[in-house]
C-alpha cells in the first residue's frame, strides 16, 4: 500500500500530524530536496503535498524532474502566508493540468 505524505513547514506539520497525515518539517531548499528523494527512493509513498514555499525554494531543474514522475504523484499545497485567492488557485491548477486558462465566474 503506497503512503500519503506531507513536506510543510514546522507550524503546518503539526496539523497534518494530528489528523494522522505522516508530515515531515523542512527549513531549507537542501534540506527539502534530501527529505524529498528519501521518500522517493522508499518506493512505498504515493503521494507527495509540498507546500509552495518549499517548492518555490528548489531550484527549476529539479522541480521540473518532480513534475514530469509518475510516482510518486507530487501536488503543490497553497501555503498559509500566502492568502491566495482560492478561485485563482484552482484556475491555475487547471490551466497547468489540461493546459488552458478556464476563467471561473459565479
Amino acid at each position: 500500500m503506497h503512503k500519503f505524505v506531507v513536506v510543510t513547514d514546522s507550524e503546518s506539520a503539526v496539523g497534518f500530524r494530528l489528523a494522522g497525515v505522516d508530515a515531515f518539517e523542512t527549513s531549507s531548499a537542501q534540506e527539502a530536496k534530501g527529505l524529498i528523494q528519501s521518500l522517493i527512493s522508499k518506493g512505498d509513498t504515493g503521494i507527495i503535498a509540498i507546500s509552495e514555499d518549499i517548492l518555490s525554494s528548489l531550484d527549476e531543474k529539479y522541480r521540473d524532474k518532480l513534475e514530469r514522475m509518475r510516482k510518486p504523484i507530487i501536488i503543490p499545497m497553497p501555503s498559509r502566508s500566502k492568502g491566495m485567492d482560492k478561485k485563482s488557485y484552482i484556475e491555475r491548477l487547471l490551466r497547468k493540468a489540461i493546459g488552458y486558462n478556464i476563467v471561473m465566474r459565479r
